[in-house]
């Protein structure tokens, strides 16, 4: 059996009315039919996108356009089924990871605050510590910034499905 056609998103449109495409490209590699890759048209070579897709699962192929655009083709791998359990984005190794070294319960708290205190009590973590965290709404706006400064992370909905957890292990040079 075949792979679906690549889902083309073209995100140049949101971008020249100043607005903020991870979102739509989110939405766009949630709805991907199994097998199917999204291939995404930018501006520019969205590197920090990069490790937040290798994260969910897919392999990363960039070319630059003639015209001077990007098209980032982004492939589901075979090993994204190996985190079934985890939300798309988490990392694979996760199971592997050490006990959480600090724990913040930041249920109650509007954004950006959340992501804020993550970010502030990873600069003082050492390399290849995991920080546990317990939110009300999945932090979408923090996976790129993880990303972007080199950490992982997996997640999940709580089992009460009112809240969302997550495990980030801090990035470096020892890691």
């Amino acid at each position: 059996m075949t792979a679906p056609a690549p889902f083309v998103l073209d995100v140049r449109p949101l971008l020249a009315r100043g607005d903020e495409p991870f979102g739509a490209i989110m939405e766009a590699a949630d709805a991907l039919l199994p097998g199917q890759a999204l291939c995404l048209v930018a501006p520019f070579r969205p590197v920090p996108l990069f490790g937040v897709m290798v994260n969910r699962g897919f392999t990363v192929v960039d070319r630059h356009l003639p015209a001077g655009d990007w098209e980032v083709t982004f492939t589901p791998s075979a090993d994204a089924a190996a985190a079934a359990h985890l939300a798309p984005g988490s990392s694979a190794g996760a199971a592997f990871w050490p006990d959480p070294a600090e724990v913040l319960d930041l249920t109650g708290l509007m954004p950006p605050e959340p992501m804020q205190r993550i970010l502030e009590a990873l600069e003082r973590m050492a390399p290849g510590s995991v920080l546990f965290a317990v939110l009300d709404r999945e932090p979408m706006f923090l996976f790129p910034e993880l990303a972007m400064r080199g950490h992982e992370w997996a997640g999940n909905a709580g089992a009460d499905g009112a809240s969302y957890r997550m495990m980030i292990r801090r990035g470096g040079a020892d890691v």
